[in-house]
């Protein structure tokens, strides 16, 4: 399976876990600190909470791209927020690996909507289909 980008994005880390990173293209630079549950100091970014925004603002994109491919869905709410947890931690079979649990909030939608809503961003979301067989993802509407 291949894509034909319309838009790429740049990033640059040095040093890891403990170093730099910086967004090609903005003004955005930052410091890497592993948790502390992983030793670190835990006070700069570390790429599981880079990872978690950069999924639940996707997640958030695909469910309103959703509604205007099917028209018989609710409309997304303005205030509608995603809270994203990603876990990283040993594998069974040996190394790392992580998984995902998106908690999302649509007020003034009914629940049973909402699920509907999610699973259809779900379903076209690019970091749910980059994710999909590798990693537990769970979607819980709240």
């Amino acid at each position: 399976m291949s894509i034909t980008p319309i838009y790429t994005a740049g990033a640059t880390a040095t040093g890891g876990r403990d170093g730099k990173a910086s967004i090609h293209g903005s003004e955005v630079h930052f410091d890497l600190d592993p948790p502390r549950e992983m030793g670190g100091g835990g006070k700069g970014s570390n790429p599981e909470q880079l990872f978690a925004a950069g999924y639940a603002a996707c997640y958030i994109g695909a469910m309103k791209f959703a509604t205007t491919q099917d028209t018989s869905l609710a409309k997304v709410p303005d205030d509608v927020s995603v809270d994203a947890a990603v876990g990283i931690g040993p594998r069974a079979e040996g190394g790392f690996g992580l998984s995902v649990n998106l908690k999302v909030s649509m007020p003034g939608v009914d629940k049973v909507e909402a699920q509907r809503i999610a699973d259809a961003g779900h379903a076209i979301c690019p970091y749910s289909n980059a994710t999909r067989g590798n990693i537990e993802v769970t979607t819980e509407v709240v």
